[in-house]
């Protein structure tokens, strides 16, 4: 027995040094999950500071309910609406909250989710401590647990008043927005007009100038037939008759007198167009679509452009003599103009240039095409041609809004505009509208 003794001293000390270490290893774990412990709080800590923030930042009102209808979570802004603390409100049924013409309707809302249907988002007052019920749009959703069920509701409402306010800004913006829409399309007309004054006042020369000249010449055949009429009223001789007639050239006079009318008439309708088609081309009206003659529209806008021009490009023309089609006649005028004096800027002082244009129906769509023979669009300049103010012009020799204008005004007409490249150098500019534009464009 003595002998074994010092054996069993050894087997202890290896009893304590195995219990020792397992304390040890405990310990460790020990201090190992409380470190965890601390950095997952710190992580809930964040997370609900995080959360409250996000709360606190909502304009719009929260409400957050059990299964049984009890509020559990509200925000900042339900607190100031309402008047009532968080600590007095949670726990208490949520459609203590709605004003009592509204409370039925908020009560229903957890039946409908129990059942597995939607809430349609509704208008609906909530009580507050002074004044009227607080008028919010709301929106309601139901809240589920980690096992899929039914934990209650999520209720967001915004103020209508601030909807309200929202809107009628929106809609100042929108109006504000059209309004320098407009100013840009007159700005553009006045810039264009401006343009082309002398190409106008050249073409409203020429009929006028034909009226004067047929008017001197009824003048002078007038005073022949009065001259002729008195002879007779005098009871001359018919010999002295037959002598003053061929002295007046009376026959003359009868024979050039129908001519010369319709001569007249013809030149004071040419004016009466140019003036028209001026008044169409400035006036900030909407006009109402009506049937024209296309190919005469485009050779109008053709002379007002290039008889402007101090250096003339040659102009060639592949269109029948009539093509008729029924839209609005200013619109149409305003961009062809706009496509012949883009192209005639491009041309400018060169003395080869020529604009080609053309002009076809195709299925019910009018084809307008107006190309040049100049250098052609840069690629990187293609995708920015129709916006507004780009130009590669110098400054002060364009606005910029001329190719803007004339893609707008072609949208609104139902059609389009395009611009490419022609391979044999040189751009074209093709524009495409119905034949028939209806009334309410």
């Amino acid at each position: 027995m003595g002998l074994d003794q010092p054996r069993l001293n050894d087997a202890g000390e290896d009893v304590w040094i195995d219990v020792i270490q397992k304390m040890d290893e405990v310990y460790s774990d020990l201090i190992q999950s409380q470190t965890e412990l601390e950095d997952k709080n710190d992580a809930l800590e964040e997370a609900d500071e995080f959360i409250r923030s996000v709360l606190g930042a909502m304009t719009d009102v929260l409400i957050v309910c059990d299964a049984h209808g009890r509020i559990q979570q509200v925000n900042p802004a339900l607190v100031s609406m309402t008047g009532q603390s968080e600590d007095v409100l949670l726990g208490t049924p949520f459609a203590d909250l709605f004003a009592e013409e509204d409370k039925d309707k908020a009560g229903g809302f957890l039946d409908l989710l129990v059942v597995g249907k939607d809430v349609a988002p509704c208008d609906v007052g909530l009580r507050v401590k002074e004044g009227p019920a607080a008028v919010v749009a709301l929106n309601c959703r139901p809240r589920h647990d980690h096992r899929g069920r039914l934990a209650g509701m999520v209720m967001v409402g915004r103020p209508i008043g601030e909807l309200q306010r929202a809107y009628r800004e929106l809609d100042a913006a929108h109006e504000q927005l059209s309004q320098a829409q407009q100013r840009l399309l007159v700005s553009e007309k006045m810039a264009a007009l401006g343009r082309l004054v002398a190409g106008v006042a050249h073409e409203l020369n020429n009929p006028i100038s034909f009226v004067f000249g047929n008017m001197y010449a009824l003048k002078r055949y007038g005073s022949a037939i009065k001259k002729y009429l008195t002879a007779s009223d005098n009871h001359v001789s018919r010999q002295e008759m037959e002598a003053l007639r061929k002295d007046l050239k009376i026959d003359k006079v009868l024979r050039d007198i129908g001519p010369l009318v319709d001569g007249t008439l013809e030149g004071a309708e040419r004016v009466r167009d140019i003036v028209e088609d001026l008044r169409r081309f400035s006036s900030n009206q909407q006009e109402a679509p009506e049937t024209f003659n296309v190919v005469r529209l485009m050779h109008t806008a053709v002379d007002w452009v290039i008889k402007a021009q101090r250096i003339k490009p040659g102009i060639t023309f592949n269109a029948p003599d009539c093509l008729e089609m029924t839209s609005r006649k200013g619109h149409v005028h305003q961009i062809v103009v706009n496509l012949v004096q883009n192209a005639a800027d491009v041309l400018s002082g060169r003395e080869d240039g020529t604009i080609d244009l053309s002009c076809s129906s195709e299925n019910g769509t009018i084809v307008i095409r107006v190309a040049d023979n100049g250098t052609g669009i840069a690629q990187a300049e293609m995708d920015k041609l129709f916006e507004p103010f780009f130009t590669t012009k110098p400054i002060g020799s364009g606005t910029g809004l001329g190719l803007y204008v004339s893609y707008n005004m072609a949208l609104k007409l139902g059609g389009d505009l395009q611009a490419a490249n022609r391979p044999e150098g040189g751009a074209e500019f093709t524009l495409r509208i119905p034949d028939h534009v209806p009334q309410t464009v």
